[in-house]
């Protein structure tokens, strides 16, 4: 199964988190993507497993500050059809390794930067994380609960979301780009860009008037009774987002509550007192009774799951969403095609494990690799 991406090859410069995610997406569909990692992030060989974002590409040891790597990666270039960076702002440059350098070689290049803040501005130079991200562009401000601190949602709005995947949607645009002007270009993918992009529905409801500038307030930051999450008996939670009435009627139903005398879902005013009802009433019946009772129906109702129970869910199950690879439950390649499915290409591994065959496969004959290695530029 080869992947809706096969045939196009990809340099990646080795680095954490987001730039990692976006060369795993675009290896599960079926590039040729090769990670070059400095040998200052070996770890142990047991650690390997549990780098799930390393997964579907082989690694190479390199010292990418020794000239001969310098040259080696520039040679490397002539065949990619995209390089993906992840680090500071001018550091490539610095290596001789940035876009003006790698064009020279490669006119067509798509050369992928990702960067928290971009690589202009007041900030460019800024450390951050996740969290300044998602703060900076708004995004932050508006999770959490009424009249409590804003909550990070894990590092997925920043990292993952407005950064690894704004990466690789960037790059696949870019390489159909290519394929008709015949000229590459770069990628910026800044994680604030990306998480207030993912911000358009809030802004255009703020602006519109539907958004009452207050967090928790609102139908979808836990200001709704309809949408929020309880606790039930067993101290498990359950999710409902029963937005629309006839989902709302199904709610209502399932709780015990049809035909009672309620407020109009939407009165806001009611919205905490419904609040209390509900939570009253979920906290009645155990997680798996109130599973049972909204089984099959409409009502938008969920049992929350524990990250390690999710993968046992009979619809994550049924569909594969989470698979087995080398002894680790891991979710599967993302998005799914019809005739070109997606697979875990290669199994994770650490800094340097596959230099000799990933090189070889790249065109890099053996008695280079050897000098290489001798000089210290290759491990």
């Amino acid at each position: 199964m080869s992947g809706p991406l096969d045939g196009i090859k990809v340099i990646e410069l080795g680095g954490i988190g987001p730039a990692p995610y976006a060369c795993m997406l675009l290896a599960d569909a079926g590039a040729d993507v090769i990670r070059l990692e400095r040998p200052s992030d070996r770890t142990d060989a047991g650690d390997a497993q549990s780098r799930l974002l390393n997964r579907s590409r082989p690694s190479v040891g390199i010292n990418l500050r020794h000239p001969d790597a310098q040259a080696l990666v520039l040679d490397l270039v002539e065949s990619a059809d995209a390089l993906i960076e992840g680090f500071r702002p001018g550091a490539t440059e610095r290596l001789g390794l940035g876009p003006t350098e790698c064009h020279v070689r490669n006119p067509k290049l798509v050369y992928g930067r990702m960067t928290g803040w971009g690589h202009e501005g007041p900030l460019a130079e800024t450390p951050g994380h996740d969290i300044n991200y998602i703060a900076v562009s708004g995004a932050l401000w508006a999770i959490g609960r009424k009249e409590e601190r804003p909550v990070p949602p894990l590092n997925l709005v920043g990292d993952f979301g407005g950064g690894g995947m704004l990466m690789a949607f960037g790059v696949c645009a870019a390489l159909l780009e290519a394929r008709e002007s015949g000229r590459g270009q770069i990628v910026d993918a800044a994680m604030v860009d990306g998480a207030a992009s993912m911000m358009a529905m809030i802004f255009a409801s703020q602006q519109g008037g539907h958004w009452i500038p207050e967090r928790g307030s609102n139908v979808l930051d836990s200001g709704a009774h309809f949408y929020e999450v309880y606790e039930t008996a067993d101290h498990e939670y359950f999710a409902v987002g029963a937005i629309e009435a006839p989902f709302y009627a199904d709610l209502l139903k399932g709780l015990g509550f049809q035909g009672a005398e309620l407020p109009d879902q939407m009165d806001r005013k009611q919205w905490p007192r419904m609040k209390d009802l509900f939570a009253k009433t979920f906290a009645m019946k155990t997680q798996s009774e109130w599973t049972a009772i909204f089984e099959g129906t409409d009502a938008c109702a969920s049992p929350v799951l524990r990250t390690f129970d999710a993968p046992r869910h009979r619809y994550n199950a049924q569909r594969e969403t989470y698979v087995q690879r080398d002894g680790m439950v891991q979710p599967g390649p993302v998005p799914r095609f019809s005739r070109t499915p997606g697979s875990i290409r290669h199994r994770s591994s650490t800094t340097g494990t596959d230099t000799e065959e990933a090189l070889a496969a790249w065109g890099i004959d053996a008695e280079r690799l050897v000098g290489l290695r001798e000089c210290g530029a290759c491990v």
